[in-house]
């Protein structure tokens, strides 16, 4: 059997996708899976030994310039030469249904699947599939990942199973550079200060005060101009942070295994952290902590905000109000201090 998962976006979204695959593998051993991403994130599923061809498209590129539809769509028929026996959109837009209706090779996407109407962000994207699946779209993330891609296939995912995983980011050990910014002798803790939308950020100010207040390694990563300006305003103003430079995703996988420890924000660096099975503390502000599994080594602090998981309010900085000691005490608890 050969199916398709299309799942084009985010990286956090990916990565709580990605989780099935070792499930779909125990349940179905000779099943071919290609995953069809936008090329940006293609890195995070490099290497995973799940997944047969990993393809990608563009699609970004087209609000820029509305011509290059046409090389995407040319693009997808050859990708549909590949006769998928099933193609699952896990990620439930409009624009996914219409990219997993051209993976499909055969009639009126009679062997598609993805999320029923009343389980999409886009209800639209419901008619495009021959088979539906329902999981609440205000429910635990991986929970439906990994329902939209096994139910189809005839079996489902326990919680216990995803609580059990294995580690499921892969990575080519390289870049003897990046050995010098990590201590031996001392707990090495990433810190990924950034994310998406600016209500999702810690505050630089007191990212810096938890730093301060633990006795390890810091590290910062950053993923653009403006995170590597923050990065570099808390590495001025502490003896214990360094900012890394600017690493490629086999690079960020690579730090993200070699950390005893990653703080962040509701973002995916940090929810990489959950896929190699590191210790993590994510922040969470306006976004809902439905989106992760807490485990004894994946740990969550919320904001005192409610969050309609329904309708995010971007304008919510209630980040800001979860106490630096805190995150000390937490991380202070996971790298076995008392």
């Amino acid at each position: 059997m050969k199916i398709a998962i299309v799942k084009l976006s985010a990286l956090g979204d990916i990565v709580h996708a990605m989780v099935a695959l070792q499930f779909v593998k125990q349940a179905l051993p000779q099943i071919e899976i290609d995953w069809l991403v936008e090329e940006r994130f293609a890195g995070v599923l490099q290497d995973n030994p799940d997944i047969n061809q990993i393809l990608t498209v563009n699609l970004k590129s087209l609000k820029a310039n509305k011509l290059n539809l046409f090389s995407e769509i040319k693009k997808l028929r050859k990708y549909a030469k590949n006769n998928y026996d099933l193609v699952i959109d896990a990620q439930g837009l409009i624009k996914s249904a219409i990219t997993a209706r051209l993976l499909s090779a055969k009639p009126l996407s009679a062997n598609s699947a993805g999320f029923d109407k009343n389980s999409s962000r886009e209800k639209a994207a419901a008619y495009l599939y021959k088979n539906t699946v329902a999981s609440p779209y205000d429910a635990n993330t991986i929970d439906r990942n990994v329902a939209v891609i096994a139910k189809p296939l005839g079996f489902e995912i326990s919680e216990q199973q995803i609580l059990n995983k294995a580690a499921f980011i892969f990575y080519k050990e390289s870049d003897e550079q990046l050995n010098q910014y990590f201590k031996k002798d001392q707990a090495n803790i990433l810190f990924v200060i950034g994310s998406t939308w600016a209500s999702r950020n810690y505050p630089k100010e007191q990212y810096l005060k938890v730093i301060q207040g633990l006795n390890a390694n810091s590290l910062i990563i950053w993923g653009n101009e403006q995170e590597q300006q923050s990065a570099q305003w808390i590495a001025e103003r502490s003896d214990k942070a360094k900012v890394l430079p600017k690493l490629d995703f086999n690079q960020l996988k690579m730090v993200l295994a070699r950390s005893d420890l990653v703080i962040g924000n509701d973002t995916g660096p940090t929810h990489m952290a959950w896929g190699l099975n590191k210790p993590s503390i994510t922040l969470f502000g306006p976004t809902p902590v439905s989106r992760v599994y807490q485990t004894p080594i994946n740990k969550v602090i919320k904001s005192p905000s409610i969050v309609n998981p329904l309708k995010l309010n971007k304008n919510d900085f209630s980040i800001k109000a979860i106490k630096v000691q805190a995150i000390i005490d937490l991380a202070q608890s996971l790298l076995g201090h008392n």
